[in-house]
Parts: C-alpha cells; structure tokens; sequence
C-alpha cells in the first residue's frame, strides 16, 4: 500500500516570509538549500537571570527601522545554544529558538538561529529543515511566489 503525499510546492530564490509571534509579516527571506538552520537577523543577543527564576534569552529581533518592528526586546524562554557552520565553512556557536513562520497561508515551526545578519542584504535565511518539512521546491528564476499565491487567491474570493 503506498501513503499518498502532499504535492511538493515551488518557493522563489527570495519569499516574503509572516512571523505570526512576533506581528512581523513580509519579512524578505533568501531560499538557501545549502543551509541546514534557518536563520534570523537579531542584535544585543544575551541571556538574562532574573532572581529565582531559569534564565531567558534576549534579543532585539530585526532592525529598528523595518516595518513592524518596534524596537523592543523579545525574550524565549526555550532556546538552545549550537554549533552552526556559516557560509564559509567556519563554525560558529549560536542561540537557536523555534518559531512559527508562513509560507502560502500555512504556519511551520521551524529552528531558526540567531545571528546578526546586519550586513547580509536578507534579515532570514531559510534552510533545508524547513524546505523538507514544507516540501518546498525552489525555482531560482522566481521569486515571492507564496506571496503572489496568496494575493491571486484573496482576489478570486473577492470577485462577485
């Protein structure tokens, strides 16, 4: 007997990506099948011990000035700390969490490492664990393809 599976879905080289959690939606995010980890921009990553309580990390999501950002301190209470390999092979320990993002309408939780991307052009990064979970197939040649998805389908239901 064979179990059928969802069909696997086409996401451009870039996407815009909803982080529900966090009330960020469009965040530019590069499709990257080389990375393993997704990742996100922060900045001022540090952990914080408030007196009889387990420590919490802290982090300043984005920058101050995308849209939607305002500035404040996110803390998680779940994270990890991890050797991550960057793009040129070099390994480095970051701070990973779980989040939740959207692509075509649907939510994924996903591991997400915690990096200051502030001079890369894309704050997220989307890696191969979550490609797979979604069944994502990427087309270089394309971009903002869940986005187009979800504007074609809120047009249709908005014709008479």
């Amino acid at each position: 007997m064979r179990i059928s599976r969802p069909p696997k879905r086409l996401l451009g080289r870039r996407e815009l990506v909803d982080f529900p959690a966090f009330a960020l939606g469009g965040v530019e995010a590069k499709v990257d099948t080389g990375a393993y980890t997704s990742a996100i921009h922060c900045s001022n990553i540090h952990i914080e011990t408030p007196a009889g309580q387990p420590p919490v990390l802290v982090v300043n999501l984005l920058d101050p000035g995308h849209e939607g950002s305002d500035g404040r301190p996110l803390t998680f209470s779940s994270f990890a700390l991890r050797d991550i390999r960057s793009s040129n092979g070099e390994v480095q320990e970051r701070y990973v969490i779980r989040a939740v993002v959207q692509l075509y309408g649907e939510s994924f939780e996903a591991d997400f490492s915690l990096s200051d991307r502030s001079d890369m052009k894309y704050p997220v990064l989307l890696g191969r664990s979550l490609l797979r979970q979604g069944r994502f197939v990427v087309d270089v040649a394309k971009r903002n393809l869940s986005y187009k998805f979800l504007a074609r389908a809120t047009a249709r239901r908005a014709r008479p």
